[in-house]
């Protein structure tokens, strides 16, 4: 909801800007919108409006890259789980409490992230669930193989215990500080000053207010899908449930 109002804020303030660029059209003397003047200012638009586009373009391809490297994080941890699992079984009953354990994680996570509204970004921290991965690692630790096929074994479980912790911890800090709030400050700034200038430029009349309402829904949309995209598994655009899912059932949840 947060990034719903801050979007619709970004919006709004755009649309203002270019309105009062529009007021001082009419109020701005004759003299100062002579032709060289607007030669001036268009060019001033044209250098903010390739800034404006190739930053806010920037910021939104980078939200997008962060969310899919997300997404591709949860199936590297759903297919290490699968392989886990089916080491795990293959050791012998001695393994089973580990493999309880796992499939009670993976469905703990499940319902914290698509059980139901919002996950709590406190339990995406690493202090949060640390003590989980130690309890694993003591775990695996305790197994003590008495055949070759154990002994075997222990490889493949140590490299997928190994590469699970190892992804977990790289999934929480990617998500600590997603977004630059600097940056997307002054990229808001741009548009501002841009939508204004775009006013100044323009005479008040219907056609200019909607196609200035247009330009203004386009940014905040814009700003919305950063904000979003930065959150994957919170709000509107939250990562697929289905490897998660198809984890739970290889496992035998």
């Amino acid at each position: 909801m947060t990034d719903v109002l801050i979007a619709v804020e970004v919006c709004a303030l755009t649309f203002v800007f270019g309105y009062v660029g529009m007021l001082l059209q009419k109020l701005l003397p004759e003299a100062h919108m002579t032709t060289g003047s607007r030669d001036m200012i268009g060019a001033i638009m044209g250098l903010i409006t390739l800034l404006l586009a190739l930053v806010l373009g920037t910021l939104v391809g980078s939200a997008y890259g962060f969310f899919a490297s997300q997404k591709a994080n949860i199936e590297t941890l759903s297919a290490r789980a699968i392989q886990l699992d089916m080491a795990l079984e293959q050791y012998g009953p001695e393994a089973d409490p580990l493999r309880h354990g796992l499939a009670a994680a993976i469905k703990g996570s499940y319902k914290m992230i698509w059980g139901g509204g919002d996950a709590d970004p406190n339990a995406m921290r690493v202090d949060a669930y640390l003590p989980n991965l130690k309890m694993l690692n003591q775990g695996v630790a305790a197994l003590s193989p008495k055949t070759p096929g154990q002994t075997q074994l222990m490889g493949t479980i140590g490299v997928n215990v190994g590469i699970i912790e190892q992804t977990r911890l790289l999934m929480s800090l990617q998500l600590a500080s997603p977004v630059s709030w600097p940056l997307l400050d002054i990229v808001v700034s741009w548009a501002l000053l841009l939508f204004c200038g775009f006013g100044i430029l323009s005479r008040l009349n219907s056609t200019s207010v909607v196609a200035l309402l247009v330009g203004a829904f386009s940014v905040g949309s814009a700003v919305f899908l950063i904000l979003e995209l930065n959150q994957p598994f919170n709000g509107f655009f939250r990562i697929p449930s289905a490897a998660v899912e198809e984890t739970i059932k290889a496992i035998g949840g």
